[in-house]
């Protein structure tokens, strides 16, 4: 495929797009990657890094290796991705402890929109394509509401958790931050990037490698040999994650980190007037409405630019 600069420059706008969807927990870069029309060419790519890279780059250098594996594609895409990871990751910091209710709000109107999206693209809803979104979306839902383990420092399961988690940033539905939460490494990861710990976030990218490079190769085969099905499978995960999302929470445990914040471990979603019952709060109804709006729109219009620049 023949791409000059702009189209380079839209896809690095969308790895940005990604990278701000995976730095918080409860969106998925993956679904973003999806909707503006790279998700195949992005698993696919990935699935080139193999031992016969190896093989081209000794038998016809770096010119033929770098085309093999879609390199100034899959370089436009991680330039935007770090990008914007390392910024917003601090602005969604801010937001989720001070506007947590508008910022879900948004999400949720972008998921929202996201699983009209994904299901369209299925040719067949069959009797197996509508059990294997049933199951997904169950299973999906359980996630969300397992509570999180405690914030571990360790080396070792920063990297395991990278690599875990890498596989459901690039899933449409699951979300890898959320994922980090829940093996207890979030913090670990959004202070190295905050703090600019090289050694943490050289381990993270390290674990996060080693998970991309195993699971793009099932998700390749998986979508060559099976797209309905798993097509189904993800708008399943993405109906299941709205329960991540929905912006009012009532918290059920919490518990005490290391610098002494009480952090929630376990929340429920609730009705806004039950929210506002229980904390004295504005649940902020009409804002969060507005929000969620835009969220949709934000999908309905990135769809577009998708299909009309097919980059």
């Amino acid at each position: 495929m023949q791409r000059n600069l702009l189209d380079y420059f839209i896809i690095t706008l969308k790895g940005m797009a990604m990278g701000a969807a995976d730095a918080v927990p409860g969106v998925s870069g993956g679904t973003i990657a999806f909707i503006s029309g790279i998700y195949e060419e992005l698993i696919s790519s990935i699935s080139q890094v193999n031992f016969s890279l190896l093989k081209t780059l000794k038998n016809d250098g770096i010119k033929s290796a770098w085309k093999q594996v879609n390199g100034n594609f899959l370089l436009s895409l991680l330039i935007g991705i770090f990008i914007s990871f390392i910024s917003f990751m601090r602005l969604a910091k801010y937001l989720l402890e001070h506007h947590p209710i508008l910022i879900w709000s948004f999400f949720f109107g972008l998921v929202l929109a996201s699983i009209l999206y994904v299901a369209k693209q299925i040719k067949q809803w069959n009797f197996i394509a509508i059990s294997s979104a049933l199951a997904a979306a169950f299973f999906a839902y359980y996630i969300t509401t397992l509570p999180s383990l405690a914030n571990n420092d360790s080396s070792f399961f920063l990297f395991l958790a990278a690599a875990i988690a890498i596989c459901a940033m690039i899933l449409p539905g699951i979300s890898g931050a959320f994922i980090l939460v829940l093996l207890g490494a979030y913090k670990t990861l959004s202070s190295a990037f905050h703090d600019f710990n090289i050694k943490n976030i050289l381990i993270f990218v390290a674990g996060a490698v080693v998970g991309l490079l195993s699971f793009s190769k099932l998700l390749k085969w998986l979508f060559n040999n099976h797209k309905n099905i798993t097509l189904a499978v993800l708008t399943g995960f993405i109906i299941g994650s709205l329960n991540k999302i929905w912006p009012w929470k009532e918290t059920l445990s919490t518990r005490i980190d290391s610098k002494g914040i009480e952090t929630p471990v376990l929340q429920q979603s609730i009705l806004p007037e039950k929210f506002t019952e229980l904390y004295q709060l504005d649940a902020q109804i009409g804002f969060a409405i507005l929000l969620m709006s835009v969220g949709f729109l934000s999908i309905i219009i990135l769809e577009k630019i998708g299909s009309k620049t097919s980059v």
